[in-house]
């Protein structure tokens, strides 16, 4: 009677594991391990760590654990005679200020004209001045944009990569934008 009552007892714990993990959807997953970054030519390589931990038990009436791979283990710093050890700092790639090829607008009434010294787009990029009249905005390289006035809008397009000086009048005074275009 004894053996049953632990055979049922089991049984019931086995259930109620299965129906546990059925309910939290499909199988835990544990993540990806972390590639460490290729050894450089004068890097000695460090022997692999483990993947298992020993040492884990588990009682027989509880559900599975998962435990996640071991964080990967930088390699030691490889010394030479005679030079002292710097660590040394991450390649880095250069950031970009330049916008793409948009449409920049550039409303007169709202914007404050001597705070914009400098813009910087790549080729296509239009440059939408509002609120000017016929013929007062000027650039100096007239090679290298495509001008179009209409409606108080002034559209300037970048065509070809350089520097360009943009000249706006504005409350008597003519304040230049330099524009690179790349």
């Amino acid at each position: 009677m004894v053996a049953l009552r632990r055979a049922v007892g089991r049984a019931v714990t086995a259930f109620a594991a299965t129906v546990a993990v059925a309910a939290c959807g499909s199988d835990a997953v544990s993540p990806l391990p972390v590639q460490p970054p290729s050894p450089s030519p004068s890097v000695v390589a460090s022997p692999p760590t483990p993947s298992v931990t020993p040492g884990t038990s588990r009682s027989p009436s509880r559900a599975p654990s998962t435990i996640g791979p071991p964080l990967p283990v930088p390699p030691p710093p490889v010394r030479t005679r005679g030079t002292p050890q710097r660590p040394t700092p991450p390649p880095t790639t250069p950031t970009s200020s330049c916008q793409g090829a948009v449409r920049y607008d550039l409303p007169l009434a709202e914007t404050e004209l001597e705070l914009l010294r400098s813009l910087c787009f790549a080729t296509g990029a239009v440059l939408r001045i509002q609120g000017i009249g016929p013929g007062l905005v000027t650039v100096d390289r007239p090679d290298l944009v495509s001008q179009h006035y209409e409606a108080g809008v002034v559209d300037i397009r970048f065509v070809r990569p350089g520097t360009v000086a943009v000249t706006i009048p504005k409350d008597d005074r003519s304040h230049t934008i330099t524009v690179v275009v790349r």
